[in-house]
């Protein structure tokens, strides 16, 4: 594998649009666009950033024209303390997103709650999705989980930036599988955009944003999905376990799944080499 990126060099190859007919306001939207040719969307979680996919991403770009927004509110996108950050608002963003990169359609590859994003807009917009690849996705009732439930209470606006910072390591520490994986260049990447005042309560509200509800209210439409998928699952997930991908993947019309074995949570961060090769096998199939 390539040498880890820091988060300050990935954080100055973002680009930054600011977007309208999705707030009462445009929102700034930060945004990695590498590579060339066809289009490849990637969508983080919470409590994370894009900044989630670094080890893969690179190696990714040398096949696909790579784009890797941060949602509304997370990263180092708009973190301002007015607007919505549910998942049906982030794919809306999405939709947007590619309008003004001018993208009809896109593979998409989705983890954890930017695959509950992943889909809505493969079962609203599946004209838009050429294949889909869903990873440790929330689905059906399986969160929000404790302690993002926790973290979405007003009252942890009172925490110490101290804290939220050990909060997010031992989350994070969870996650994975592989301890060797939990580098200093990942802890401190993945923390940073929220290691400020503004950006502890910017998660905050992520974390209140999480509704059920957005999930359950697709589970009969998940046999409508047309696009090509992949449930590419780490089995050790505490989280979202791989029942959860056995179901998806038998719900969806054109879906198979991949176990990663020792892999959890993170699965990027967790089994990079094993990610990219189902990643790009899934996707150069024909």
């Amino acid at each position: 594998m390539e040498k880890e990126m820091t988060q300050e060099d990935f954080k100055l190859r973002q680009k930054h649009v600011m977007l309208d007919d999705i707030m009462h306001v445009p929102v700034d939207i930060a945004y990695t666009d590498i590579g060339s040719g066809e289009p490849l969307i990637l969508l983080h979680g919470i409590p994370t950033w894009s900044f989630l996919y670094n080890n893969v991403m690179d190696e990714l770009s040398k096949h696909f024209r790579v784009i890797a927004p941060d949602f509304i509110g997370h990263g180092w996108s708009d973190q301002r303390d007015f607007f919505d950050r549910s998942i049906e608002v982030q794919a809306k963003m999405i939709l947007r997103l590619m309008d003004h990169l001018n993208i009809e359609s896109t593979h998409l590859i989705g983890h954890d709650t930017g695959g509950g994003v992943s889909l809505i807009l493969a079962i609203n917009n599946g004209e838009r999705v050429r294949k889909l690849i869903l990873s440790n996705i929330v689905a059906y009732d399986s969160w929000p989980i404790d302690d993002m439930l926790a973290l979405g209470n007003p009252e942890w606006s009172n925490k110490s930036l101290e804290e939220i910072k050990n909060f997010l390591l031992e989350g994070y520490d969870v996650g994975l599988t592989d301890k060797s994986q939990l580098t200093e260049t990942f802890k401190n990447g993945i923390i940073a955009p929220y290691i400020t005042e503004m950006g502890k309560v910017s998660l905050i509200r992520n974390a209140s944003s999480l509704n059920t509800n957005h999930t359950t209210s697709l589970i009969d439409r998940h046999g409508t999905i047309q696009a090509e998928t992949l449930c590419l699952w780490g089995v050790d997930d505490p989280w979202q376990t791989i029942t959860d991908g056995e179901r998806l993947a038998s719900e969806i019309p054109n879906a198979k799944l991949v176990r990663l074995k020792n892999a959890s949570h993170w699965v990027q961060q967790d089994a990079p080499e094993r990610y990219l090769t189902e990643v790009l096998k899934f996707l150069n199939e024909n």
